[in-house]
């Protein structure tokens, strides 16, 4: 979108969503992690469980904002089609690109194509986009909420009614437990021995959970649609029509989201990240949707005299969001780096970094911690670096 008509909003939760991923990313021991920088162990729902479902929120709302111009929607019936086409070629090529890098990406240090992981974060980026960008592009919002319930619909039917065989053996349907769930049967059946390193049986960014996942991002693209239109009115009788702050909106939306999708995890299906649940889905969108209310209300549509204030308070957010997926892949190069490299003694750069950190008078948690803000702040030096420069690295 045009610099003139960018949301501050959206750059600040962006870059919300990837400065807080690289700081649970990269505590300097994961023995000593604060537990809300982790991820639920399986069931729930922590800080570090909102920040991928917030980045692919982010990246429906940028969607919807975008993709109508360069689609030629004004245009007539057949030039606006072939405009779409045209337009989804090149999301198509940017999502394969996308889903190569982070394919390569897996391969590094050791390059052992056998047992190399074939999904992944970036991976999962790829697809939901691919998944979504038809419905941005030909359809409106309530393509996207019957997509939504679409995806949501065949993950239920799947994971909760078709008997598959776990990994102990037992054929059961609705077993949502690691490795004996329907999605976990079919990533082992498709990817065989390309899973996730840790499990081997199945993976937190597997083909079924990818599904719901594209939900995700169908928020954001509901929430761009709401953004893109014109405000609603509060009707009062005798008063001129009044307008409903869209933060406001946002807001009060975000709540009843995070009602639905708590009601939903006591009471039906439970919140959890590795299988991506419809109650997580809809439970982290509510956070996203609050988050964007707060950061719409104070940079967007607050007067100057709040506004301005507030932008230079969020600027560092700003700075990360307008080169997100960058500085992910540069801030993984680095960590592989850091991991790989021997330091002496034994000991990988990371390791030593850590040792040396822990001669502070701090408590190891906290000197873990203090190695993941300064890995973060020295991504920010790149970030400023190239923001400073007019750098901006497009997916």
């Amino acid at each position: 979108m045009s610099s003139s008509k960018r949301l501050a909003s959206l750059d600040a939760l962006r870059g919300f969503a990837i400065a807080a991923m690289m700081l649970v990313n990269n505590p300097g021991s994961w023995d000593h992690v604060y537990g809300p920088l982790d991820h639920s162990v399986w069931n729930g729902c922590t800080f570090t469980d909102l920040v991928f479902p917030f980045f692919l929120f982010a990246a429906g709302l940028a969607m919807t904002l975008s993709l109508g111009n360069r689609a030629g929607l004004g245009a007539s019936s057949a030039r606006s089609n072939g405009s779409r086409l045209a337009v989804y070629g090149g999301i198509l090529r940017r999502a394969g690109t996308l889903f190569l890098i982070g394919f390569l990406f897996a391969l590094v240090p050791g390059f052992h194509f056998s047992t190399v992981r074939i999904l992944g974060v970036l991976q999962r980026i790829a697809l939901t986009i691919g998944l979504a960008a038809p419905v941005v592009l030909w359809g409106r919002w309530r393509a996207a909420v019957l997509a939504i319930a679409a995806l949501f619909g065949i993950y239920l039917v799947l994971m909760l009614a078709v008997p598959v065989p776990g990994t102990d053996g037992l054929v059961a349907a609705g077993r949502l437990q690691p490795g004996q769930d329907f999605g976990a049967w079919l990533d082992r059946l498709v990817l065989g021995g390309h899973l996730w390193a840790h499990a081997r049986t199945w993976d937190p960014e597997g083909l079924v959970s990818t599904l719901p996942a594209a939900g995700s991002l169908l928020f954001g693209v509901l929430a761009g649609h709401y953004l893109a239109a014109p405000a609603p009115g509060i009707p009062t009788p005798g008063v001129p029509t009044r307008r409903l702050p869209k933060s406001v909106g946002l807001l009060l939306a975000g709540l009843v989201f995070l009602g639905v999708g708590a009601a939903l995890g006591a009471w039906f299906i439970p919140l959890n990240k590795s299988l991506w649940t419809p109650s997580f889905a809809i439970f982290t969108a509510g956070w996203a949707l609050v988050f964007l209310g707060v950061f719409h209300g104070l940079l967007d549509e607050a007067p100057a005299s709040v506004r301005e204030p507030a932008r230079k308070l969020f600027l560092p957010l700003t700075i990360y969001g307008m080169n997100a997926l960058f500085l992910f892949v540069v801030s993984g190069v680095v960590a592989r780096i850091l991991q790989g490299v021997p330091a002496g003694g034994g000991l990988t750069l990371k390791e030593k970094a850590f040792q040396l950190l822990a001669t502070l008078p701090l408590a190891p948690v906290n000197a873990s911690l203090l190695f993941a803000v300064l890995f973060d702040l020295a991504m920010f030096a790149v970030a400023w670096g190239m923001w400073r420069k007019r750098w901006f690295v497009k997916a």
